[in-house]
């Protein structure tokens, strides 16, 4: 058996598995319970599109805290470089933000917060920091979980939370 033989070989077989794991796929997924009514049903997709548009909002605020407490002042350029957008998008968000109450600016200095600010803040680094934790509590490594509880953070309601912390101080 020459090389070319493990190499057709070991691509048959990583087809093979491909198309076992396509098949698996195509087979349709059954509910477990039926459609819960309409209004709640809808209720569980309102949550979400609110917790969408609070989202960016929050990770604004919650990078400007962080920078202000790194010593630093909150600069649109940093602002940009850390969430991996363009200056003109983070100059919209600002925008926004004063508009909102939880920013304040000054010519030819960074961005502050305001008590508001402050407060959406700390409640946004609250939840980040009890579900990156409780991920860490399920092996889940230091940096996946960072990223993970990035996006996870914003959809989690106040019982899910409370359950997370219960999860984490119970005796194992």
């Amino acid at each position: 058996m020459g090389p070319c033989y493990e190499v057709r070989s070991r691509f048959s077989l990583r087809i093979a598995r491909e198309e076992r794991v396509l098949a698996l796929r195509s087979r349709p997924v059954r509910r477990e319970k039926p459609l819960p009514d309409a209004e709640i049903h809808s209720e569980g997709f309102r949550q979400t599109r609110e917790a969408r548009r609070s989202a960016l909002v929050e990770d604004y605020v919650e990078l400007i805290a962080d920078l202000i407490e790194d010593g630093n002042e909150a600069r649109q350029v940093d602002i940009a470089a850390r969430l991996g957008v363009a200056q003109p998008t983070v100059a919209k968000m600002l925008t926004r933000l004063c508009a909102d109450g939880l920013v304040s600016r000054k010519p030819y200095r960074g961005v502050f917060l305001t008590e508001a600010g402050r407060k959406v803040a700390e409640e946004s680094r609250i939840r980040h920091q009890t579900v990156e934790a409780f991920l860490r509590s399920l092996g889940v490594s230091a940096e996946t979980a960072r990223i993970d509880a990035e996006g996870i953070e914003h959809h989690v309601s106040a019982e899910t939370l409370d359950a997370f912390r219960r999860a984490m101080t119970a005796p194992r």
